[in-house]
């Protein structure tokens, strides 16, 4: 169990909110997004919660989530935050984009990362293909994406994301967007 005042707050994406299944789950990413969610209620961690993720999660999470949400709420692990646009990250987005396409998947997740800009720079996220490649590829021009905590709960034995919020969830260099690029084949 991790001591309460180093607890971290977590922006997860309704990725992994649709993806955790019930108990009775045997899909892999179902089970380990369960998994994840699980440990986060049962470890001291926090999620942060915008008004645009709300959103999100409402269209998208599984029963489980929900009930899961509903839990942590109850417990106060909820951080609500109304995090305002920052429309210079938006726009340097926007001019290092390389592809209609790129910028169109990283404006999908954009608003995830200035809600962990605005908290502890942790992203919760299945998106490692487009969004986190992006991003890290961004993260050569942007500082403020260098920082940039990205865990994959899906990615249990190249990441041990549970393990990790167990000792911390500190931001070692394997899952900072500012350095996660460099792996990448």
């Amino acid at each position: 169990m991790v001591d309460k005042g180093l607890s971290k707050r977590l922006v997860i994406d309704a990725s992994v909110a649709r993806s955790s299944g019930g108990e009775d789950a045997t899909y892999p990413t179902s089970v380990h997004c369960r998994d994840f969610l699980q440990a986060v209620l049962d470890i001291c961690h926090k999620v942060v919660m915008t008004p645009d993720i709300k959103e999100e999660w409402d269209k998208h999470q599984s029963i489980f989530a929900l009930r899961w949400r509903r839990r942590m709420v109850a417990k106060g692990k909820f951080v609500f935050l109304d995090v305002p646009l920052d429309k210079e990250l938006w726009d340097k987005i926007d001019q290092i984009a390389a592809t209609n396409r790129q910028r169109a998947e990283m404006f999908k997740d954009l608003r995830l990362l200035e809600a962990a800009i605005a908290t502890d720079k942790i992203v919760i996220s299945l998106d490692d293909n487009t969004a986190r490649t992006f991003f890290s590829q961004a993260a050569v021009e942007i500082n403020t994406l260098k920082e940039i905590v990205w865990v994959n709960p899906d990615k249990v034995e190249e990441e041990t994301p549970i393990e990790w919020l167990g000792s911390g969830a500190k931001p070692d260099s394997k899952r900072l967007l500012g350095t996660w690029r460099d792996r990448v084949p």
